[in-house]
């Protein structure tokens, strides 16, 4: 709870799971969903963070890190898992690198880009495949939980792991138009 009983937003727990897990290398792709997040970790300056052209390249760079003792986590959404198949099978599951991607997910829940939609419904396919460990996040009350022991599991295995912020946590990115009204 903030002050007064507030409750805390989605990002600052995240913020707040990050810091305590010595989370510091922040690469992302640009998604309006993870704004406030992104956000808050480029006004930190506990934090790495810098945008990079492609999620291929932010795989590539926390993995990097991981090998050099900095831990990190590449910041996604849905439609950017379509491109990273082979690089998470080819280098972080097959080298046991503990890769952390939090993905904001697009697709379902009144999403109106039929592109995020095909993505969503192959993307926890694919990371079942992969055997990785992934989560959805959904409610701010398991947010810290789930994100906290996700990270814990992934560097203690030297694992690669996904967690997936549910639009039911974020608001999501619903259609600008109304339908049939």
């Amino acid at each position: 709870m903030g002050i007064a009983g507030e409750q805390r937003a989605w990002h600052e727990v995240v913020v707040e799971v990050l810091k305590a897990n010595e989370i510091r290398l922040i690469p992302y792709v640009p998604d309006n969903v993870l704004r406030p997040l992104i956000g808050a970790i480029q006004a930190d300056p506990f934090f790495t963070a810098f945008t990079t052209a492609r999620e291929e390249e932010a795989v590539g760079i926390v993995a990097g890190g991981a090998m050099a003792g900095m831990r990190g986590m590449v910041l996604m959404q849905t439609s950017g898992f379509a491109t990273l198949a082979n690089v998470l099978a080819s280098l972080p599951c097959a080298y046991q690198i503990p890769v952390l991607l939090l993905i904001s997910e697009r697709g379902t829940l009144g999403e109106f880009n039929l592109g995020q939609a095909a993505v969503w419904r192959t993307m926890r396919p694919v990371l079942e495949a992969l055997a990785m460990e992934h989560h959805v996040i959904t409610r701010l009350d398991e947010c810290g939980f789930i994100l906290d022991r996700t990270i814990r599991q992934a560097l203690m295995t030297q694992q690669p792991a996904a967690l997936i912020l549910s639009p039911l946590l974020t608001g999501g990115k619903a259609s600008p138009v109304r339908v049939g009204g």
